[in-house]
């Protein structure tokens, strides 16, 4: 957009073009390169804009919230397992989940790119459409393939999440970005604790089957896809719309110029227009931020978080898709109003957003002591691991699930304050899109390994006695790293006191000694003793 220019404004302009000579004669200067000012809005319309950011991020959280109210999410396993679909164990286990890992590895990078080239909203459509074939393939379907395709289905859900978490940034000014962000987050977590909650009510209140459920669900997610359509579309997005935006602007303010002084500007703005292209892709914003991964690496807090991110985000989601058949297994209950999967998901969301929020107060020196604190938090993961993998308490496994999810949802929140407070917006996007990308392929490579039926295709306790070790594997180097980096830290330390011991030391021998030469060159003679 370009500033519009008065008549005053321009006469002031042919005025300012006119000047004398030493003589007294008058001159024309010749014409500068004309600037092309940003526009100066006035209070108005600034009070229509922010208005209008408002009531968009509001109806994009209204969706956030919306779209995670499917009540029967917490109950798929058991209904899965129930006479009603009349699947087995292992059938689950070894061939219907480990494709929801393989269509996340599948989808989610072109989900990625296509989530900021389309701008977001296109992305957040097919979401809803994922999520409405869900339910229908639950509802309507029974052969092993048509549950393996609702497994797909869920692994395109899961990628659309980026879109969005990233699309409200497009939405509001750059100084509001923190304080949006825990809104859209807020609104998905309360989504998915009204959810859960809401579920838990249906099946042990209100005696409703799972097919019913299912059903229910279907009506929220069709709601949500209806929704879907009326979000506001943006107009920028973090790479491939950039420069484009860009070319616009420059277009709108020669346009402009064109129509201020025809005269002067027709040929060199018709020049211009046939000279003109757009930037070469191996231009945009994000080829250039895939370059700028290369030094990321050599970062050291960068590199700690990342690899935390990769390798114990992981972990987490593979307990997280089978922990529900890990509880069908240790209490294969014949009562659906005695099966707590929704209060227990409830309970350990709000236990996550209590962690998350208390991680914010946490004020320690993450460059010398990140690794033991890691360290520690994944030591206590792998113990309840252990715990869930050999009890027969069915409440036991509740609650070591729980406070393994409210840890790992303690260290996001530093996570990502860690990585992203020394990077650029765009190039924060991209390392996290990359981590999570290399933690989905890991993710596939250990489901092929230990789940799928082609690999060792082990049931669900051994799996856990499998993430244990894993986990545990994954403190010992933490921990290793932290013993190395804190006795490195202290000997340095140490050293440098040292140092500056002798240096003090040494400040004051030569002190001493100019004071005793400046005395005796005061006197006139030596000093003896």
């Amino acid at each position: 957009m370009v500033e519009v220019i008065t008549c005053n404004e321009r006469t002031e302009d042919v005025k300012e073009d006119m000047r004398t000579d030493g003589n007294g004669h008058t001159v024309e200067n010749v014409a500068p390169e004309p600037v092309i000012h940003g526009t100066k809005e006035d209070p108005e319309t600034q009070t229509q804009k922010t208005r209008t950011w408002i009531w968009s991020v509001v109806y994009l959280c209204f969706y956030g919230f919306m779209v995670q109210l499917k009540p029967g999410e917490p109950f798929i396993t058991p209904y899965l397992l129930s006479t009603e679909k009349n699947f087995t164990s292992e059938q689950v286990t070894n061939e219907i989940n480990p494709v929801l890992t393989y269509s996340y590895m599948v989808v989610l990078v072109p989900v990625f790119l296509l989530t900021d080239y389309l701008r977001y909203k296109p992305v957040l459509i097919l979401q809803s459409l994922s999520h409405v074939s869900i339910w229908l393939f639950l509802l309507l379907g029974a052969s092993l393939l048509e549950m393996q395709f609702m497994e797909f289905f869920y692994g395109i859900t899961m990628a659309a999440r980026v879109a969005y978490s990233s699309y409200i940034f497009s939405l509001v000014p750059a100084t509001v970005y923190q304080r949006v962000a825990s809104y859209s987050r807020t609104s998905v977590l309360m989504g998915v604790f009204t959810s859960s909650v809401l579920g838990q009510i249906f099946v042990s209140l209100g005696g409703v089957t799972y097919r019913t459920l299912s059903a229910v669900s279907l009506g929220f997610v069709t709601f949500g896809l209806l929704l879907s359509f009326f979000l506001p579309w943006p107009k920028r997005s973090l790479f491939f719309n950039q420069a484009r935006l860009e070319e616009e602007r420059k277009e709108a303010a020669q346009s402009e110029l064109a129509r201020m002084k025809p005269e002067e500007n027709d040929g060199s703005v018709a020049a211009q227009g046939s000279n003109h292209k757009y930037p070469s892709w191996t231009n945009s914003v994000f080829i250039q931020m895939l370059k700028e991964l290369k030094n990321v690496v050599k970062v050291p807090s960068l590199r700690l978080w990342s690899l935390w991110w990769v390798f114990n985000s992981t972990g987490y989601y593979l307990v997280l898709f089978y922990v529900h058949i890990l509880w069908n297994k240790v209490y294969p209950a014949t009562d659906n109003k005695h099966v707590y999967n929704g209060a227990v998901e409830a309970a350990s969301t709000l236990l996550g957003a209590i962690t998350s929020f208390a991680a914010g107060y946490v004020k320690i020196r993450w460059n010398l002591w990140s690794e033991l604190v890691i360290g520690l938090i994944t030591a206590v993961q792998a113990g309840l691991l252990l715990l869930m993998g050999i009890t027969d308490n069915i409440w036991v496994c509740y609650v070591s699930y729980a406070l393994f999810k409210g840890f790992y949802q303690f260290l996001v929140p530093i996570a990502i304050f860690q990585i992203a407070s020394s990077l650029t917006k765009e190039l924060c996007a991209l390392v996290f899109g990359v981590n999570t990308f290399l933690g989905t392929v890991l993710k596939t490579i250990i489901t092929i390994i230990v789940a799928d039926k082609r690999g060792l295709a082990l049931n669900v306790q051994s799996q856990f006695f499998v993430y244990f070790f894993y986990f545990t594997l994954l403190t010992v180097v933490y921990l290793g790293c932290s013993a190395f980096i804190i006795t490195c830290h202290y000997r340095n330390q140490r050293a440098q006191e040292e140092t500056t011991e002798v240096a003090i030391a040494t400040e004051l021998s030569f002190m001493t000694t100019a004071a005793s030469e400046g005395t005796t060159a005061h006197n006139g003679t030596s000093i003896k003793t």
